[in-house]
């Protein structure tokens, strides 16, 4: 930008002394020229006027009578010819001219006071001047004699104070931009320093320090920019700390309610347990209220245990405890606890030998909902598969992809498969599981600096692929 401003204002200094000098110029070309030619035409006339010759034109005569007007000349030396039917004559050695034109030869004709012209002939400049002379037959009337005088004068010397002129405008120019640039850089200075603030302030802003404030100087546009700024940013200072206020409440409150409601839903389980026992002794409809409470005390446990997962991924609590494990060995681990290993709904595609650093709890939580989930929402035979790959980084990592043969994921939830509570099915209302397993299956990957991503198989059916360093780092989130 400082580049852009600096040019255009060297432009607009250029723009300003060329149109400067070239108007100085061309007006004090064309002065210097009109006094030269003036004074030659109106001396010319003069003398021309002031001569005494009579008729016929005799050859002998003319050419003293000519030698005697060229020595008159003004400002410069003349050349003077004569033209009287054939005769030609001249005060030169030539007695015809090769720099008086047709035209102005037929100007003289015409105009019976004369007329002129500025020729340049191989490179030289001059002023020809056609004077015909005449009889004065009335106040206003007179008739051509025949006898037409022409002066030539070489314009050498105007035409070197012409090119001075030329060169004394270029020269002067070019210092002038030169000085232009010592304020070009002041205002370019004047007008960045603010910029650069401002881009500072929005760059520490970016990074999280909603503190960050402009010093306002002056009062135009920059300063009210600088103003208008500060003014955004204490506005957004105030919105994000009532925010985070409002997210640490929310945090503290999740937490707070979870913890307090383990200890009673612990003794609703274990009385829900001893009811389950006894339930084939009661009633029908007893039994069947005594195993729905029972139902849905296990699901409030699972919710009340997720969401203390989930506060403490919020309250960046949660911990990674990586050890070097056997993945193909952790994933048969995990399926065998749930009694998935011997079901014919959940096929495992697990090479041996593949080994990373993994939280052996965590990655059990990742695995187990993901399989739960495609059996839950998706359809059998659930496929989970191992394998290695790269990044584009050239960074060694773990693929675990679990696939089920269902309907698949609708394109318009995908993007929202992973927030808490989200039901890909909206007349879904309620479900199995308590709603957070995907987002706590994200962040624990997350927490493996690893990602995990959503979509549908060409054939049918969803599939989730998680990527995860083999060589994953001990962080806390």
């Amino acid at each position: 930008m400082r580049t852009r401003l600096l040019a255009a204002f060297l432009l607009v200094a250029a723009v300003s002394a060329g149109t400067t000098s070239a108007l100085t110029y061309r007006e004090a070309r064309n002065s210097l020229l009109k006094t030269a030619q003036d004074t030659a035409v109106s001396t010319f006339r003069e003398h021309v006027q002031q001569t005494g010759y009579g008729l016929p034109i005799q050859e002998e005569g003319l050419e003293e009578l000519l030698r005697d007007l060229a020595r008159k000349g003004k400002p410069r030396p003349w050349v003077v010819f004569a033209e009287y039917g054939s005769v030609r004559a001249s005060s030169g050695e030539n007695p015809v001219s090769t720099v008086i034109t047709p035209e102005l030869r037929r100007a003289a004709r015409a105009n019976p006071y004369g007329s002129f012209e500025r020729v340049v002939k191989d490179g030289v400049p001059y002023l020809t001047i056609a004077m015909p002379t005449v009889f004065k037959t009335g106040p206003y009337s007179v008739l051509p004699s025949g006898l037409v005088l022409y002066a030539v004068m070489r314009m050498t010397d105007e035409q070197i104070n012409v090119d001075a002129l030329l060169m004394a405008a270029r020269d002067g120019a070019v210092p002038g931009l030169a000085v232009a640039l010592v304020p070009g850089l002041i205002a370019a200075r004047s007008v960045l320093r603010p910029v650069r603030e401002l881009r500072r302030a929005a760059r520490n802003m970016g990074s999280g320090r909603l503190d960050t404030r402009i010093p306002v100087r002056g009062s135009d546009e920059l300063a009210e920019l600088a103003a208008t700024f500060n003014e955004s940013a204490a506005q957004l200072e105030d919105s994000v700390h009532e925010l985070r206020e409002a997210e640490a409440r929310a945090r503290r409150f999740a937490s707070d309610v979870s913890h307090e409601l383990r200890t009673p839903l612990a003794g609703m389980l274990a009385v829900t347990e001893v009811l389950d026992e006894d339930a084939n002794r009661l009633d029908a409809d007893t039994a069947r209220a005594v195993r729905l409470v029972s139902a849905e005390t296990g699901k409030l446990a699972v919710l009340v245990e997720d969401l203390m997962e989930i506060s403490r991924f919020d309250a960046r609590a949660a911990e990674l405890n990586a050890d070097e494990v056997d993945v193909a060995e952790a994933i048969r681990k995990t399926l065998q606890i749930r009694q998935w290993h011997d079901d014919d709904r959940v096929h495992a595609e697990l090479p041996s030998g593949i080994r990373a650093r993994l939280d052996p709890r965590r990655f059990d939580v990742v695995i187990a909902n993901l399989v739960g989930n495609a059996l839950r929402h998706g359809g059998a035979p659930v496929t989970v598969s191992l394998r290695t790959g790269e990044r584009p980084a050239g960074t060694p990592v773990l693929i675990t992809e679990v696939a089920d043969r269902g309907p698949g994921i609708r394109p318009e939830s995908i993007p929202y498969i992973f927030d808490r509570f989200y039901k890909a099915d909206e007349a879904r209302t309620r479900s199995a599981g308590s709603g957070l397993g995907l987002a706590i299956t994200q962040e624990n990957v997350r927490l493996h600096g690893g990602t995990i991503r959503a979509g549908n198989l060409p054939e049918g059916g969803a599939v989730f692929t998680v990527e995860i360093p083999l060589h994953a780092e001990e962080t806390t989130v």
